[in-house]
């Protein structure tokens, strides 16, 4: 597919503002992003199936043998569930990047009179919309085999922006390491190597508690547990402590680095 006939701002005569130009290429960009999602068939089972895969196994496989101290296992699974299929979820994010790079999309992109960042943005833009999805999935499977929240319309607002928040973060995240890697087996593989200790070293599928002394103490001062138990309270009603602050605070933090950190390296390391 010709990448030059959606730069709508790059061929047409320039009469309206550069804010408006630019909002149209990004308009466009993170349109061909969106596309993406449900033309690739691959992603669309990632959506579904390894979380609900995940969900039903730690529900009927390990959640009879897992104290977690009061709620129900299925009532403190949930949170884990959703927060690490969004983890799992933005290295779509990478593979995305890398595979523009080495088609050479990207290089094409960036000799047109465009936002080129806006490539980055529409990759991480359509991780939201796809998470966004998923996370409606998951929530409808969770109510399907036990799941009962408590929470309230004001609460689930906050669940919603605390998850979406995360979201952004781990897929900027993601970009990096699309931007770094050479191929997609790399990708996968630095994915794995971020993703997998942060999600089950956290307080995703058991309390920190039962952890040993030195894990736990890495679990409980991590950003994915501070994200998973505060919507977790939010979901169930236990008290969320500093768990919300800190949680926007971590996802905040890293938007603050990640984000220029991807635009040095998208503008300095884009060939291959």
């Amino acid at each position: 597919m010709n990448q030059s006939t959606y730069i709508v701002g790059a061929i047409q005569p320039q009469k309206h503002s550069r804010p408006y130009w630019l909002a149209v290429d990004l308009g466009v960009l993170i349109g061909r992003s969106l596309k993406h999602i449900f033309k690739n068939k691959d992603q669309l089972l990632g959506l579904t199936i390894q979380p609900i895969m995940f969900m039903l196994l730690f529900r009927y496989v390990f959640g009879g043998a897992i104290d977690t101290g009061g709620a129900s296992y299925v009532n403190f699974l949930v949170a884990g569930i959703l927060i690490q299929s969004a983890a799992f979820g933005a290295l779509t994010t990478s593979l995305s990047v890398t595979t523009d790079l080495q088609k050479g999309i990207i290089d094409r992109l960036k000799s047109l009179p465009i936002v080129s960042w806006g490539v980055l943005m529409g990759h991480v833009t359509a991780d939201l919309f796809r998470n966004v999805i998923q996370s409606t999935i998951m929530i409808s499977v969770g109510l399907l085999v036990g799941f009962r929240p408590t929470a309230s319309l004001v609460d689930w607002l906050a669940i919603t922006g605390i998850i979406m928040l995360f979201t952004l973060a781990f897929s900027w995240i993601a970009a990096i390491m699309g931007l770094i890697a050479k191929t997609a087996e790399a990708v996968q593989w630095l994915g794995f190597f971020l993703v997998f200790p942060l999600t089950f070293a956290s307080a995703a599928f058991v309390p920190t508690q039962t952890m040993v002394p030195w894990l736990r103490a890495f679990a409980e001062n991590q950003p994915v547990t501070h994200v998973i138990e505060a919507v977790r309270a939010l979901m169930i009603g236990t008290p969320i402590g500093s768990h919300g602050w800190l949680a926007v605070a971590w996802c905040v933090g890293i938007i603050i680095i990640a984000v220029p950190w991807a635009g040095y390296l998208f503008r300095h390391h884009s060939s291959r």
